[in-house]
C-alpha cells in the first residue's frame, strides 16, 4: 500500500519498527511515509472523544490508540447517530432477502 499523500511505496525496514505510520482518513486506513509525516496538514480523522489522530480502522470499527474509544466505521464523529447510506442499503437488502417487513424508506 502506498503513502496516501505522495504515493511513495513502502519498503521493508532494515531493522526494527517501520518508520511509516498508520492513520485513518475519511473512514479508511491509510499509510503515511516518513516524509509526509512532517507535513502538518494531513487531513486525518480525529477521535471524537480526545481529538487524537492516532486512529486505526479494522473490521468495521475505528479505534483510538490514545484513549481506546471505539466507534463503528461509517459514522462520523460529528454526527454519531447518523448511519451512512450504505448501512441503510445493506439493511434493506437483508430485509428483502430474509422476507422481513421493512420500515426503511
Amino acid at each position: 500500500m502506498p503513502c496516501f499523500s505522495c504515493g511513495a511505496r513502502q519498503t521493508d525496514p532494515v531493522r526494527g519498527a517501520s518508520p511509516w505510520k498508520r492513520g485513518v482518513r475519511r473512514e479508511i486506513q491509510v499509510l503515511i511515509c516518513p516524509d509526509c509525516q512532517r507535513t502538518h496538514d494531513l487531513d486525518l480523522d480525529a477521535c471524537g472523544s480526545c481529538g487524537s489522530s492516532a486512529l486505526i480502522c479494522r473490521l468495521g470499527e475505528v479505534e483510538c490508540r490514545s484513549c481506546g474509544a471505539v466507534r463503528l466505521a461509517g459514522r462520523r464523529p460529528e454526527s454519531p447517530q447518523r448511519p451512512d447510506g450504505l448501512a441503510d442499503e445493506v439493511a434493506a437488502a437483508l430485509d428483502r432477502v430474509l422476507g422481513r417487513l421493512t420500515s426503511h424508506a
